[in-house]
């Protein structure tokens, strides 16, 4: 047994003891992709173990995440932070190393994954982030961006609708230092593939703009490297590399579903390792497979690093003033104070929030060099496009406008992955109804702490005549009650100025912010200190606290018209604009009993949605007017008016409180 068979027998025999141990895990595509992953690991992977973090570095996304196993065992032997305890500690609570990877948890996880589907489009992020930040700071002499992304997926990747997105989107973009291993085992949970799936993977890819390479035997190590060099000699096209494999291998039922989910259990894990020839204690792993690992990936790693560094150097004498701007925008670009900055706008001034979302993003973007803008095909209704710059393309990858096209789900993917990159700030958006649409990657936005921002416009029935299907009612509640976010829905132009700073100054959690296509009157105290509290008091009462209005949006401004014309019946009410009920949890006791005492029980909400989550501040006591149907296809103010979105409905329904 040669040395590369001996570390392959090795891997595979700690995912079998992991899994095992844990009496949990998927051993399936662990054992079959082994030859794939210890082939890039050793041959190509381009990373420092005592500096994981280096900028330059390669990435890497095991997108089929349940085979976690796998990756923890070759980070482990490469010289990551990943212990033999953590190895022994597979999917137990606390542990570093969870049931799926997880950035963050795991040293050397450059993602989390989990989800199928979404590994490739958040490599496509990366990628993208590499050929921006190249474009724009790379010199002749001085290639200072200069890495390759690399996934590794399954079948069940491929029947993704979003990789379908992501992949034509890269293709389109010729994102050539993209490189995708896909273990074809031929075998998803429920059965063989072809119970679902009879495509012609290569012509697919083929047809999107993609090099595709196939490795008939996915055990021969040599072959696979092979494809690889081929993979990275082609800078045009991204590729996939097909790697034929067999599901589970070793163990008695290799090559059917019953490998895929479940351990192996000791007796056929002793079979499966007797196959590999690979007679050993559990969890042994031979002193010359440790140094081997460290005489190739650490080894090359460190030499890398090392040679990036003197040319980082070499560099800044060259170009001082953009290394200083390069090393700025990879730590973050924190050195913005984006209230000096922000426009201000007069009392009294009307304009749709979108377009005030929209001269927003150009400030941004004159200050923040490596910002960029994208939309879902939208633009144009949106307000996102950055007015002086280019698209990102091939031929201008340092475009600063991001055309994703119809492909909401991969947007937010692709935004994830750009961000984990670092070195780049992104918002992109659409319409909000279609929030449904990107779910998915908004919660692994949230679940990864990544702070991109998408704003969203035509927030309500206010859309008009496109009707029901394009009216949002439950998404705002939805977004709101996601983990690990702020959502905004700006009253004026100066929340939404106040909206979009809080969300630039985030660096833990995704931002949302809801815009309007109708205009809006900018009204008075609508401010930074008063929006970051999330709730405040826009309107106090006169003299005596009958009651509260609360309301986000465009219904602030009725809610202030019907607080007037309850003064004149004789009823003393208080206005509270409610931008961000997140940022409102987010205070203190005692300016939550400020803002909406305990002893005021009348309580009145008004938003144009769903009036679910409203109860908690209303009370039992107190009453929601929202929409809690679909909407109408009419006009926008037929529409509204429709569903009692006026000054007298609001009256009749506070009175009866």
């Amino acid at each position: 047994m040669n040395l590369s068979e001996l570390s392959i027998a090795t891997i595979r025999s700690l995912c079998i003891d992991i899994i095992n141990k844990a009496n949990s895990g998927h051993p399936g595509m662990a054992l079959g992709s082994t030859p794939a992953l210890y082939s890039l690991f050793t041959k190509e992977l381009k990373v420092n173990p005592n500096n994981s973090n280096w900028f330059d570095r390669d990435r890497f996304i095991l997108a089929s995440g349940h085979a976690s196993s796998l990756l923890y065992t070759v980070l482990h032997l490469s010289g990551f932070d990943v212990t033999m305890s953590d190895l022994k500690a597979f999917r137990q609570l606390k542990s570093r190393t969870p049931g799926h990877p997880e950035i963050g948890v795991t040293d050397g996880v450059d993602a989390s994954s989990g989800p199928l589907g979404q590994g490739i489009p958040t490599a496509v992020g990366m990628a993208m982030a590499e050929n921006f930040l190249a474009e724009k700071y790379n010199k002749e002499k001085y290639k200072l961006v200069n890495h390759y992304t690399y996934v590794l997926c399954g079948d069940g990747d491929m029947q993704e609708g979003v990789t379908y997105e992501a992949c034509s989107l890269a293709g389109h973009l010729s994102l050539g230092k993209l490189i995708v291993l896909y273990d074809a085992n031929k075998v998803t949970l429920d059965g063989s593939l072809d119970l679902t799936f009879s495509e012609n993977v290569k012509k697919r890819f083929d047809a999107q703009g993609w090099q595709v390479i196939v490795v008939e035997d996915g055990f021969n190590e040599v072959a696979i490297a092979k494809a690889i060099k081929k993979a990275k000699s082609n800078l045009y096209k991204p590729t996939l590399i097909i790697v034929n494999t067999i599901i589970g291998y070793g163990s008695k039922n290799q090559g059917t579903n019953i490998v895929h989910g479940s351990p192996l259990g000791k007796e056929d894990g002793k079979n499966a390792k007797e196959s590999y020839d690979f007679d050993h204690e559990d969890f042994y792993v031979p002193e010359e497979v440790y140094t081997h690992f460290k005489d190739t990936i650490a080894s090359r790693g460190k030499k890398a690093n090392t040679s990036w560094n003197r040319l980082l150097k070499k560099y800044g004498q060259a170009y001082p003033k953009e290394a200083n701007e390069f090393m700025n925008v990879i730590k973050g670009f924190d050195s913005i104070d984006y209230n000096t900055i922000m426009p201000n706008y007069p009392v009294g001034y009307s304009e749709a929030t979108r377009n005030i979302s929209e001269e927003i993003i150009n400030v941004i973007a004159k200050y923040h060099p490596t910002f960029l803008s994208g939309c879902a095909d939208v633009a144009g209704s949106t307000k996102t496009i950055i007015q002086e710059s280019k698209a990102f393309l091939p031929g201008s990858y340092d475009g600063r406008n991001v055309y994703f096209g119809i492909r909401e789900f991969a947007m937010i993917a692709i935004m994830n992955g750009a961000t984990l990159h670092k070195g780049v700030r992104m918002s992109s958006g659409g319409f909000m109804v279609f929030s449904d649409y990107f779910k998915g990657a908004l919660r692994m936005a949230c679940l990864m702490k990544l702070p991109i921002i998408i704003p969203l416009s035509h927030d309500s029935i206010a859309v008009g005549e496109d009707g029901p299907t394009h009216q949002p009612v439950e998404q705002l509640p939805m977004l709101r009650s996601m983990v690990n976010i702020q959502v905004f829905r700006p009253c004026d132009a100066n929340e939404t100025v106040a909206a979009w700073t809080i969300a630039l100054e985030t660096k833990d959690k995704p931002t949302i912010i809801i815009l309007t296509r109708q205009p809006l009157t900018t009204l008075d105290h609508t401010n930074y200190d008063n929006v970051k509290h999330g709730a405040y008091i826009i309107r106090r009462e006169t003299a005596r606290l009958d009651g509260v209005l609360i309301a986000t949006g465009s219904e602030v401004a009725l809610a202030m018209n019907a607080q007037k014309e309850l003064f004149n019946q004789g009823i003393d009410v208080r206005v509270i604009s409610m931008p961000s009920m997140e940022l409102f949890e987010q205070q203190s006791s005692e300016y939550k009993e400020e803002i909406l005492p305990s002893a005021c029980k009348k309580r009145l909400s008004i938003e144009m949605a769903s009036t679910f989550g409203w109860h908690k501040y209303v009370g039992l006591d107190g009453y929601a007017i929202g929409i809690d149907q679909f909407g109408e296809s009419a006009p926008a103010k037929d529409v509204i008016e429709h569903f009692g979105f006026n000054v007298d409905y609001v009256v009749n329904e506070f009175k009866k409180l």
